[in-house]
Formats: structure tokens, C-alpha cells, sequence
């Protein structure tokens, strides 16, 4: 079983996290998983091709925004939210309110 890859907190970066929310996908996918602990990639039933929604998976967990955890046949994704708030403390609040004042 290949293992996913998620970055040390300590070297991720603002612009690769703003990056990776500036996207309407990701960042639908990130305000779902707010709402939830946890949730597998199928219960979010984002209606875009199973390719690109794991490319969009893996952008988010490359951006330090995502933590994916294999249970069985499913990934369970969920926000690393204690330590993006450590690094950059705010930030994920203020994007998640920002987004839903305006969707």
C-alpha cells in the first residue's frame, strides 16, 4: 500500500495554502470538511470527473490543508485545522467566513 504524502506544518507556506483555497473546487471541498470530522472523497458528491477530484485531493494535502487516512477501501480526509491554526493562526476562519458570506 503506497502511503500519502503530507507535509511537515513547519514547511508549508502561505502562498501554497492561499493557492490551494483559490480554487472554487478545493475550496468547496475544504468547507464541506468543515462541517464534518471526517467525511470519505464520495460523500462530498462533488460532480467532477474521480481524476480530477483526487487531483484536487492531492493539492490540498501537498498544501498542508488536508490530512487522508486510509480505512479499509476508503480515504477519509479531514482538515488539519489545530495545525494550520498554529502556523497560521486565523487564516482558515477567515477564508471559510469569507467564502460563505459570499456562495
Amino acid at each position: 500500500m503506497r502511503l500519502l504524502y503530507h507535509p511537515d506544518i513547519k514547511t508549508i507556506s502561505l502562498a501554497g495554502v492561499l493557492y490551494a483555497l483559490g480554487d472554487p473546487v478545493r475550496l468547496t471541498i475544504v468547507q464541506r470538511l468543515a462541517q464534518q470530522d471526517e467525511l470519505p472523497c464520495a460523500a462530498l458528491e462533488i460532480p467532477i470527473a474521480k481524476s480530477t477530484l483526487s487531483h484536487h485531493f492531492k493539492i490540498l494535502r501537498d498544501a498542508g490543508i488536508l490530512y487522508c487516512r486510509k480505512e479499509g477501501t476508503q480515504h477519509l480526509n479531514s482538515l488539519r485545522r489545530q495545525e494550520l491554526a498554529a502556523r497560521f493562526p486565523g487564516l482558515l476562519e477567515a477564508v471559510l467566513q469569507c467564502a460563505g458570506d459570499h456562495s
